[in-house]
């Protein structure tokens, strides 16, 4: 009787008391303590994955003003005020330039042509969450053609794209009337990986003068806009 007092005591312990079973742990008759069995779960230990997105091809533009060849601005605005241009907003951070250039040929008083030209280039950096920088430059080139597609005054306007300008190019062509005379307003939008060139390209006869061909000023803002993606390339090399 006086052996089996103490077990017994200690079996109403624990019967008692089952919260304390995991803080005290009881033991069974052969001594060994009771175990709690859960781990930890596999998710709380296991890392998150970040996204990953294709890196962008190129890092840096080409100084403002200096995305096409001064030969090439001489051709496409006759009697240019600026052979250099005019910067119309100076680079951020390496992914935005944006020059202009305007200029009359008057040496013809009966056929005064107007010509006004701006390149803006723009970069996209890969983005974890924005997407690739093909992807972003993809989206910015519907963007900005959907824009001059539907710019205020904007009349007749055609839209379409350009064979063998960079990787993907959208035109638009339009007519405005603006302080009584008629223009040609021409818009490319080209990319090239993440690089978006767009060239706005516009025409005008002054004094009653013959309007000059779209098709033609299209052409010639194609070219522009080729040059203007070659150098974004040759800088980055």
């Amino acid at each position: 009787m006086h052996r089996t007092a103490p077990r017994l005591a200690r079996i109403l312990a624990c019967g008692a008391v089952p919260v304390m079973l995991v803080a005290t742990g009881c033991s069974d008759d052969s001594g060994s303590k009771k175990k709690d069995s859960s781990s930890p779960s596999s998710a709380a230990s296991s890392a998150t994955a970040s996204p990953t997105v294709k890196a962008a091809a190129f890092s840096k533009l080409p100084e403002a003003c200096k995305e096409i060849s001064t030969k090439t601005v001489e051709k496409l605005v006759p009697n240019v005020k600026e052979k250099n241009g005019k910067v119309l907003k100076p680079s951020r951070n390496e992914s935005s330039t944006s020059c202009m250039w305007n200029g009359t040929d008057d040496d013809d008083i009966k056929n005064m042509q107007y010509r006004y030209l701006t390149v803006d280039l723009n970069l996209f950096p890969s983005h974890p969450t924005l997407g690739s920088g093909d992807q972003r430059a993809t989206a910015y080139v519907t963007q900005e053609a959907d824009k001059a597609a539907k710019a205020e005054g904007a009349k007749n306007v055609k839209t379409g794209t350009a064979d063998g300008v960079g990787d993907q190019a959208a035109t638009v062509k339009a007519e405005a009337r603006r302080d009584g005379d008629n223009y040609r307003d021409q818009r490319v939008v080209a990319r090239t990986a993440n690089a978006v060139v767009t060239v706005q390209y516009n025409g005008a006869g002054f004094q009653g003068a013959k309007s000059p061909d779209a098709d033609e000023l299209l052409k010639q803002a194609e070219t522009a806009a080729k040059e203007a993606l070659a150098s974004v390339a040759a800088i980055n090399k």
